[in-house]
């Protein structure tokens, strides 16, 4: 059930027998949810965190003029809100952005790996840490970079993140969120977000339609993001 979980920690580090037994045992239920429903709302009080299954996960916030800004992408293995455990509520919600399952790891099941593993505890730590790195990426992007080298960079984060558990081909992946999605992730609107898939089509670069992310020339996409997955932290990392 965790097993995409599993395979982006043991890409890092070595996960024991008893630790992989000690995460699946946090684990108390399962959910799906479909698209557009919020899993997790704004100032909810949690026993739980969500760890993500199958689908996607974003993290967003309203503003009151009904806008809503998506910060983080979740993709499966990754937990949505593992800060949470310390938090005990968000300062943001969490959508189902497609058909997703998600499973809800015990807040007190947690609690008992810090007291007890403390390896794994530092392997969850440094989870939150990749979290917290990939929140600064994207606030590049918003900040400094072109609207389409963020949809580059966008589409290349979400192929190697993908890749690691599985879920992306060489040079293509399933990503069914809608342009207006997607532009809430850019923070650009639905019409600039059209006019920079399109000049990125016609550049010859990726195509992003019905769902599906296919390159037409990944090195060509990566240089234009100036991409660099170092962010990513994917080599070995004992801890």
């Amino acid at each position: 059930m965790i097993e995409c979980h599993l395979r982006k920690l043991r890409l890092r580090d070595e996960i024991s027998a008893a630790e992989e037994a000690a995460l699946r045992g946090t684990i108390v239920d399962t959910v799906t949810h479909p698209a557009g429903r919020t899993i997790v709302h704004f100032g909810e009080a949690l026993n739980y965190s969500t760890l993500v299954l199958d689908g996607f996960v974003g993290r967003y916030k309203d503003l009151k003029n009904g806008q809503r800004q998506i910060t983080h992408v979740h993709v499966p293995g990754d937990f949505a809100d593992l800060h949470g455990f310390t938090l005990k509520r968000l300062d943001h919600a969490l959508l189902a952005l497609t058909p997703c399952t998600i499973a809800r790891a015990s807040h007190t099941r947690l609690h008992e790996i810090t007291e007890t593993q403390a390896h794994l505890t530092r392997v969850m730590w440094f989870s939150t840490n990749v979290d917290a790195a990939i929140h600064r990426e994207w606030e590049v992007s918003l900040g400094r970079r072109s609207a389409i080298q963020r949809a580059a960079h966008l589409f290349c984060e979400l192929h190697v993140r993908l890749g690691v558990v599985g879920h992306a081909e060489a040079e293509r992946y399933r990503f069914p969120i809608s342009q207006a999605e997607l532009a809430e992730c850019l923070g650009l609107t639905p019409v600039h977000v059209n006019r920079v898939l399109r000049e990125l089509r016609e550049r010859g670069l990726v195509e992003f339609r019905n769902g599906l992310v296919a390159f037409q020339d990944l090195p060509g996409l990566k240089r234009l993001a100036e991409f660099d997955p170092g962010y990513l932290y994917l080599d070995p990392h004992p801890l």
